[in-house]
């Protein structure tokens, strides 16, 4: 029988028997972070002796070897073509001076910090005035500040620089064979680009003051407006200004053969006494 008190038989005054113990947590724990531990170490210890193993050429992959620098290779026509762009002028000379009272366009390239612009010298003989255009669009008058007669060289000095001046870098030497780049414009296309190669080096062309020699043939295409303008080699150095073309027919028009003046000579000057035959662009 069951009472309000507890089950029938049970002594009331006997004392409650204590809750069995919970299992304790902390030494489970305890293995497994010992475990951990050790299993840690064992790897720790294999990696340091698979390290440390010389016979395997694997255990330790070489480093890489360096690779030649991107700006040592030469570049495309394109990337010499931006890249002295800035530096490209164009030049248009006009006055009662000139042969038959005509006005001329050609090219110049800067080639100083202070804006001395170098180009023909036929471009701008009698002029009255001349006017440079840069590559950003602006404009200035100059004046020619020396003459080379013999090596159809004049540098200008323009009475107002561009916002940012950009000199081009000048090169060495050339060989038959170096591909080259022409920037000008010719038959008065603004900022046009031609390429090829030079055809042959020491080459005599008549100019207007006589006959120039030690000059570098090139095939790149070349047409009147194009005098002046850089011939630039593949790391887009100027290597030569443009100064004729060849043409039996007297025609002035490009057959394959323009010839420039190499830029050492167009900065210190030069003589020659060659025959060959060049129509001034």
């Amino acid at each position: 029988m069951i009472t309000d008190l507890g089950v029938v038989g049970e002594d009331p005054a006997a004392p409650a028997s204590p809750p069995e113990p919970r299992p304790r947590r902390s030494g489970l724990r305890r293995r497994i972070l010992i475990g951990a531990v050790v299993v840690w170490a064992v790897a720790i210890t294999a990696v340091v002796l698979f390290r440390g193993d010389g016979d395997d050429p694997q255990a330790v992959p070489p480093a890489p070897a360096p690779s030649p620098s991107a700006s040592d290779a030469p570049l495309g026509v394109a990337d010499v073509y931006q890249t002295l762009l800035p530096s490209v002028v164009r030049i248009e000379a006009s006055g009662e001076g000139r042969a038959n009272d005509e006005s001329a366009i050609g090219t110049g390239v800067i080639v100083n910090a202070d804006g001395t612009i170098l180009t023909a010298r036929h471009v701008v003989a009698g002029a009255d005035a001349i006017t440079v255009r840069y590559a950003d669009g602006g404009s200035a008058a100059a004046a020619i500040a020396s003459e080379d007669p013999k090596q159809d060289i004049a540098t200008l000095r323009p009475q107002k620089l561009p916002e940012t001046v950009v000199p081009a870098a000048l090169g060495g030497g050339v060989q038959v064979g170096d591909d080259v780049v022409a920037i000008g414009n010719p038959l008065g296309l603004t900022a046009s680009t031609t390429d090829g190669v030079v055809s042959g080096l020491d080459r005599a062309a008549k100019g207007e003051a006589g006959a120039m020699t030690g000059l570098i043939q090139f095939d790149a295409a070349v047409n009147p407006g194009s005098s002046g303008g850089p011939l630039i080699n593949d790391q887009a150095q100027v290597v030569g200004i443009v100064v004729s073309l060849a043409n039996p027919t007297d025609a002035g028009t490009f057959i394959g053969i323009g010839f420039a003046v190499p830029i050492g000579a167009a900065l210190g000057g030069g003589d020659g006494n060659g025959d060959g035959r060049g129509p001034p662009l």
